[in-house]
């Protein structure tokens, strides 16, 4: 197969290109392809030829998407469209990757993929456009959501992933200052190279349609910084917050975990728990 990746410089677009090697035929991010210019798509797409288009460029700074909500959508709704628009005339499979902002997180069971979206910021609201998009593009397609990504190569944006962020904070405060962290909010966290290989493997199964992807098992945010510090053997105490005490532009969901059950339906083999992948991150380095 032949893969064209843009997003190439983050976190899922990195392990993409680690996993796939000399089957990428063309990878880039946003310095290399702007996906908001059509016709620079167009024209990529076009040079490339590849049969993959894999879509991990996104906007995913959520507090400023707040304010800079055109941005957020050029980039993460219509982006998409122009990709999938490209891609099909070439005859490509287009694979566009979500996130479980698209869920209000009222919810107390697993969201599955015939639950009714509902976005409480911008963000979501602009990704879930994305997805809209690339279905209504006419393209063949893979969409795969996904939940409190980490890897190498985090959002510049943010600062790196949430375990480096955590690092970062902690190696930057007075000695025994506590980090903060939310605690009324739930996620899965997800291993980038776990999520790559499991989007390689759902393409090679000739997987259709709507996908949720995620490590096994959840945490709130406040439990996935305590993990970090205790497995980088960092003694700097956790405390609980609430996210409206540390303010905050954009809502976030509370409990958003995405049901995996249809992608465990193909035969594959569930992701391995977060927690196993967050200590092999730290146990390798982290950039």
């Amino acid at each position: 197969m032949r893969y064209l990746i843009t997003g190439a410089t983050g976190q899922l677009g990195r392990a993409l290109c680690a996993r796939l090697g000399n089957e990428v035929v063309w990878s880039g991010g946003s310095a290399e392809l702007d996906v908001t210019d059509p016709e620079a798509v167009a024209r990529v797409v076009r040079g490339a030829r590849p049969d993959i288009v894999v879509n991990a460029s996104a906007w995913n700074d959520v507090e400023g998407a707040e304010t800079l909500g055109a941005a957020a959508f050029a980039v993460n709704a219509l982006g998409p469209l122009h990709l999938a628009r490209a891609a099909s005339a070439v005859a490509a499979l287009t694979v566009h990757v979500s996130t479980d902002f698209v869920f209000d997180g009222a919810q107390q069971a697993p969201y599955d993929e015939h639950d009714c979206p509902r976005p409480l910021s911008v963000y979501g609201a602009s990704k879930l456009a994305g997805e809209h998009l690339v279905a209504a593009s006419g393209c063949p397609y893979l969409i795969v959501r996904t939940s409190a990504l980490f890897g190498r190569g985090g959002s510049r944006a943010k600062g790196g992933s949430f375990p480096d962020r955590i690092l970062a904070r902690a190696a930057a405060g007075s000695p025994g200052e506590p980090l903060q962290v939310v605690s009324d909010q739930v996620c899965s966290p997800t291993y980038a190279p776990d999520l790559a290989d499991a989007i390689v493997k759902l393409v090679a199964k000739g997987a259709r349609g709507l996908f949720h992807v995620t490590n096994q098992g959840s945490c709130t945010w406040y439990a996935f910084a305590q993990e970090t510090v205790r497995v980088a053997r960092v003694d700097v105490p956790v405390i609980e917050a609430r996210a409206r005490d540390l303010g905050g532009k954009a809502r976030r969901p509370g409990h958003a975990i995405l049901s995996k059950e249809r992608y465990e339906a193909t035969g594959l083999p569930p992701l391995r728990p977060w927690a196993e992948a967050l200590a092999e991150y730290l146990g390798t380095g982290r950039s």
